[in-house]
């Protein structure tokens, strides 16, 4: 079934590559666009003192992942667009599961999920640890990760992709 434009979609996604964005030498020197996950809450067990070893405690993450809207804009097809219901749940399944004596080394883990699961070429995560300090609405940590100049070289369709 053709879109609004009169376009079968799958006849558009195969112009572009499986990625469904644009490929670098499409992309000129538009910056990516970025998409936001706002105060994700997640129960997990962080901290390197003993009793935080035996407790589960609240997260919060706030993520923001660079990516090519224009497709999914232009073509009004949710199948264009980054799934950001399938990335909150996977990080909250990843942190619920999880457990590190730093929030640095979750940061990290959660930034290289997104990155190579969801071939996005850059993301934020900002962690914070909800009550960590007395008098203090949170402690944490904020990470930028990928290259948010550019497509991901080895993401479909990217620079070392031979297509």
């Amino acid at each position: 079934m053709a879109n609004r434009a009169g376009v079968h979609p799958d006849e558009r996604r195969a112009s572009r590559g499986s990625a469904g964005g644009l490929r670098p030498d499409e992309m000129g020197d538009r910056a990516l666009d970025v998409i936001f996950i706002e105060a994700l809450r997640v129960e997990t067990v962080i901290g390197v003192y003993d009793w935080e070893r035996r407790i589960r405690q609240p997260v919060v993450i706030d993520l923001e992942m660079g990516a090519d809207v224009a497709p999914a804009a232009a073509s009004d097809d949710v199948a264009e667009a980054l799934d950001y219901k399938s990335v909150s749940k996977r990080v909250q399944q990843f942190v619920g599961e999880s457990s590190f004596f730093l929030v640095e080394t979750l940061a990290e883990r959660i930034a290289a999920l997104v990155l190579d699961e969801f071939s996005v070429p850059w993301v934020r995560v900002r962690l914070n640890k909800v009550g960590a300090l007395r008098g203090a609405a949170g402690v944490g940590i904020v990470i930028e990760r990928g290259r948010r100049d550019r497509a991901r070289d080895d993401a479909p369709g990217g620079a070392a992709d031979p297509r």
